[in-house]
């Protein structure tokens, strides 16, 4: 308008070069002043065209209006000065990450204004009127013309509108549809009206395609830049994090491994240490063994319970080989994709390839290795592609010249058998519990940075840890140097090192309990385990009877197992089931049959399970010296191990549990008699018990002597062990 040119003229010969104009939606006009009313699509475009300047796409700043009056509305606004910035913008180069930003920014500031522009160049207005008003101008005669669209139902009016000074006004109005009345109503009032087909050029199909894509657009982008921003960018084409590199394989690799461990210290596993020596002297001087017609070895399996040291020799043997290492664990091969397994399997044996020799290390195969055909419905997964590709890579029609793949496992059984074949994995190592000679080498090992006290004897600890892993061992040691560490000692004592054992294998220490008749029923159901299996020949001699709680026990009575707990006989089976109901027979005994608690429900369990191996798996029952197990019952398939009970005949099972039956009840009454006969020693130790709450084996031992006797049997197996040792199997009170 020509006010605004006044002003503008005024207010610029007052300013410097390094100001602009600019309306401020905050403030007013004076009152005397005229708002200035221009199309909103005009607006709109000088709001995206501002946003382009701060968003640094374009260099140039023209002094441009930011916010004006929408048309169809009145406010007032003010006009204000506001300095530019004192250095204007130079073209710099833009990253590519802010290119990417900024081009989102301004599409974002764009689709705006082209629908804008879209609706007026169909003839649409964008100011709106409602269809009530639209009567009423009707009939006060202001309307002058009427276009209408869309069958009928978008009408396009000029009318006269009094708040803009009489001025005709282009609005668009949404009606119920085209009415006789209404049509009459138009002739009446001599209104020119035209009915408009929908029709739309090239440009306005466009512009109505990309606002339709314009939201989706705009939330993939954004999607991209975050997970741009939490992977820590995409690092290049070689980083695991990018999505093109599904297929690349994640295996870590070091041209010279630097472990920090070597055979010297890997300890109680010598057996399989010096088949790894072997496959690592032949990689340092193959031509010792290629003299002789010798082929290095293609793979060697790894195979024993968890914490047995699988991971450590492999360790070891990449910290002794100086050659190539490749480590990827089992899991890292399988992803949500199709076909990416077997794709990073070709990367790591392409990548191992290029650097032969070298040693390929696969921790926990069982995780691609399992079985074909044993999943619900046998069906070729992704799991069976990638071990697919894996069988062809080891051996295949090209081989794999100068590549030792390492595996390691505590599942073999569940391996597929074209794995375990040789020329793939030409040796299987067992990684085994080590004994007491193991074990005191690897407490040794894992005792150099200790400070241990002078009267600690490693020897004693070893044989007081029977069943002990190598994990176990080194956290054994390691929560004795806590508690060193928390009482203030500057050396681990024996204190310790019993406290720790004791946690290891019971759980944390409880409360102790009140004195009263819980706490009597503990201590009579506690001695029932211990006298029972001092008395009963062939058992493993009492190590120790506390009621100090822990974990989830109230009580607990240790005994001490044979070294070799592989080979048990019939009657030290029988013994243990004996014992393990002693302390429900103790109950009995002392407080009634209607008072027995559930505190000997594992104990139960115990007999229950050790009863039917008897039966089943080692033939020592009157159905006859022969095995009952189903073989699919030692399957790794679920499904299969369900079944594995329904292969037999109702008869036969029948009979299974009448052994088993056989077996309990005879143990019982053995039990029972035990503590009848010696109640009289029973009481006087529960007084001791409560009163100190930990009697060792030898107190123990001594007070029951004086009541009965021992059996020979009994005490020579106590003199077989120099001191007490710690108990493999635990018998719990859970009240």
């Amino acid at each position: 308008s020509e006010g605004l040119k006044s002003h503008t003229s005024v207010l610029s010969s007052r300013l410097s070069r390094k100001r602009s104009i600019a309306f401020s939606a905050d403030s007013y006009w004076e009152p005397s002043s005229t708002p200035i009313i221009l199309p909103r699509e005009r607006i709109q475009m000088m709001v995206m065209q501002q946003r382009l300047l701060s968003s640094g796409v374009c260099q140039a700043r023209p002094v441009l209006p930011k916010v004006l009056v929408p048309a169809g509305s009145l406010r007032r606004y003010s006009l204000v000065v506001r300095a530019q910035q004192d250095q204007q913008p130079e073209a710099t180069l833009v990253g590519k990450r802010d290119l990417l930003r900024n081009a989102v920014a301004a599409a974002a500031a764009l689709l705006p204004a082209m629908a804008a522009k879209a609706d007026d160049a169909t003839g649409v207005a964008s100011s709106r009127m409602s269809y009530s008003r639209f009567l009423e101008y009707l009939e006060m005669g202001r309307v002058k013309k009427v276009d209408l669209y869309e069958n009928g139902t978008i009408a396009i009016v000029e009318a006269v509108s009094p708040e803009l000074g009489n001025r005709v006004q282009r609005v668009r109005v949404q009606l119920p549809g085209t009415s006789p009345e209404l049509l009459a109503k138009f002739r009446e009032k001599k209104i020119d009206f035209a009915a408009h087909a929908n029709t739309e050029d090239g440009g306005a199909v466009f512009l109505n395609l990309l606002g339709n894509l314009a939201f989706p657009l705009l939330l993939v982008a954004g999607l991209f830049l975050l997970s741009r921003q939490s992977q820590g960018g995409m690092g290049g084409p070689g980083n695991p994090n990018n999505p093109l590199n599904f297929g690349k394989s994640r295996a870590r690799f070091q041209m010279e491994a630097n472990t920090g461990i070597n055979f010297a210290d890997v300890a109680g596993v010598d057996e399989a240490k010096q088949d790894f020596m072997e496959i690592v002297e032949f990689l340092k001087r193959p031509e010792r063994f290629t003299a002789v017609g010798a082929r290095i070895p293609k793979g060697c399996l790894l195979v024993g319970p968890p914490g047995t040291g699988k991971t450590l020799l492999a360790k070891a043997i990449a910290g002794e080989a100086g050659v190539p290492f490749f480590s990827v664990s089992g899991s890292e091969f399988v992803e949500m994709f199709v076909g990416v397994g077997a794709s990073r399997v070709r990367d790591l044996f392409k990548k191992a390839k290029e650097n032969a020799p070298c040693l390929v290390f696969i921790d926990e195969i069982d995780a691609v290795g399992r079985s074909r055909g044993t999943g619900i419905g046998g069906t070729n997964d992704e799991r069976e592609q990638t071990l697919n590709q894996m069988l062809t890579e080891m051996d295949g029609f090209e081989g794999n010249t100068g590549i030792i793949v390492i595996a390691a496992t505590n599942r073999a059984d569940i391996l597929d058998p074209a794995l375990l074949r040789p020329g793939r994995f030409d040796r299987q190592v067992t990684v085994d519990l080590p004994d007491q000679k193991g074990r005191l080498e690897i407490l040794k090992v894992h005792a150099r940075n200790k400070k241990l006290a002078e009267d600690v004897d490693l020897t004693e600890v070893a044989m007081r840890t029977p069943g002990f892993a190598g994990a176990n061992l080194m956290n054994l040691l390691n929560e004795a140097a806590i508690l060193a560490g928390r009482r203030g000692l500057t050396a681990i004592t024996n204190k310790e090192i019993d406290d720790a054992i004791d946690r290891i294998v019971a759980g944390l220490e409880g409360k102790p309990l009140v004195d009263g008749k819980a706490k009597a029923l503990v201590a009579y159901h506690e001695v029932g385990h211990a006298i029972c299996g001092t008395l009963q020949p062939g058992h493993d001699p009492v190590q120790k009877v506390t009621l100090v709680p822990r974990g989830q026990a109230r009580g607990l009575t240790w005994f001490i197992p044979g070294e070799d707990p592989t080979l048990v006989s019939r009657s030290q089976i029988f013994a243990r089931i004996v014992g393990a109901l002693g302390g429900r027979a103790a109950e009995e005994v002392v407080f009634g049959d209607e008072e027995v608690t559930s505190g000997a429900a594992g104990d139960l369990q115990q007999v229950s399970g050790m009863a039917r191996q008897m039966v089943i798996n080692y033939g020592m029952s009157n159905i006859g010296p022969w095995s009952l197990m189903d073989p699919s019952a030692m399957s790794g398939d679920m499904i299969m191990r369900m079944l594995s009970r329904n292969s037999m005949s109702e008869n036969l099972q029948q009979r299974i549990d009448d052994q088993v039956r056989t077996i309990a009840n005879q143990a019982y009454e053995v039990a029972l008699k035990h503590i009848s006969d010696n109640r009289e020693a029973m009481d006087r130790i529960v007084e001791v018990l409560m009163e100190k709450e930990t009697l060792t084996g030898d107190e123990f031992r001594a007070m029951l002597a004086e009541f009965t006797t021992i059996p020979e049997e009994n005490i020579k197996a106590v003199d077989a062990q120099r001191k007490p040792a710690m108990a493999a199997a635990v018998t719990r009170i859970e009240l």
